[in-house]
């Protein structure tokens, strides 16, 4: 089939090599002409046979928002928008409202895979319509990982980037573990090689993970992390669950936890945030900054 995706990041561009290599027709468009297949968002409609299927990647709020306004007007009925960023899902039930006015149908979907999921496949959450989801599942099967998991229609408009977000806020509790577990190993006399421990965890035990081997892997890279600041990022997700969870009375302990870890990074050079960086940095290939 026919898709048109907005934003070739680091994301967007890996899916649409992903998606070629399915056997798709994908028409790109981004601000960075040298990446983008068109230059325009009514070229990337021009250049699709009704009805046709749009898959945002970009980032949430004023961004999404100004080209699903644009969309709106180049689209026709039968045609479906897709969100495949992290935006907010009760951004989500608006955009419905926004598009179906026009007879346009409209998918959110959590994605995640970070840079790894061109070759390892991206997992998928998506809410939205039945048969608005159904115009978009070739394109589902051809990102998602190999076998009989990895995709998943969640339930109705905004569940897809609901469960995306709680993904999120899990994230940051596991980060969180590794992080301080690993603190508490290079600060003991007694652990002389707290990198050969990590990898000691990765066969027979209970906590064995990819995020494990990411972390191995980064202190391959960088045996003690000395080359890192202790900074790490909140992108959002991690404070929307938190809000989330007071609005429906659900106990997030763990997860709220590690989010106030994250602010601890703003204020000093924190041990534990210098792997929870480099485990960002692993796996979604988000920013680090240096010691230096």
């Amino acid at each position: 089939m026919e898709l048109g995706l907005v934003g070739l990041g680091k994301m967007g561009g890996n899916m649409r090599e992903r998606i070629r290599q399915a056997g798709h027709t994908v028409v790109g468009y981004a601000r960075e002409a040298d990446v983008a297949d068109v230059h325009s968002l009514r070229e990337l409609v021009d250049s699709l046979a009704a009805p046709r299927v749009v898959w945002l990647m970009i980032p949430a709020g004023a961004p999404t928002q100004s080209t699903i306004d644009e969309l709106a007007d180049l689209l026709a009925p039968g045609d479906v928008v897709v969100d495949g960023g992290n935006s907010r899902w009760t951004d989500d039930a608006r955009h419905a409202e926004q598009l179906g006015a026009k007879g346009i149908g409209f998918v959110d979907c959590g994605v995640s895979g970070g840079v790894w999921g061109i070759q390892n496949g991206y997992a998928l959450m998506y809410g939205g319509d039945a048969e608005h989801v159904a115009k978009v599942q070739p394109i589902f099967d051809a990102l998602k990982p190999e076998g009989d998991f990895g995709s998943v229609h969640a339930g109705k408009v905004g569940a897809g980037h609901f469960a995306k977000m709680v993904h999120n806020g899990i994230e940051y509790a596991m980060m969180q573990a590794f992080a301080e577990g690993w603190e508490l190993l290079e600060a003991a006399d007694e652990v002389t090689d707290v990198r050969e421990v990590f990898r000691s965890w990765q066969e027979g035990t209970v906590i064995r993970s990819w995020l494990l081997d990411l972390a191995v892997r980064a202190l391959d890279d960088d045996e003690h992390l000395a080359q890192l600041r202790g900074y790490a990022a909140d992108s959002g997700e991690g404070r929307w669950t938190v809000e989330a969870a007071i609005d429906n009375a659900v106990p997030l302990p763990t997860i709220t936890a590690s989010l106030f870890a994250r602010f601890t990074s703003r204020q000093e050079d924190s041990p534990q945030m210098k792997m929870v960086a480099a485990l960002r940095n692993q796996f979604g290939g988000h920013a680090v900054e240096s010691s230096k």
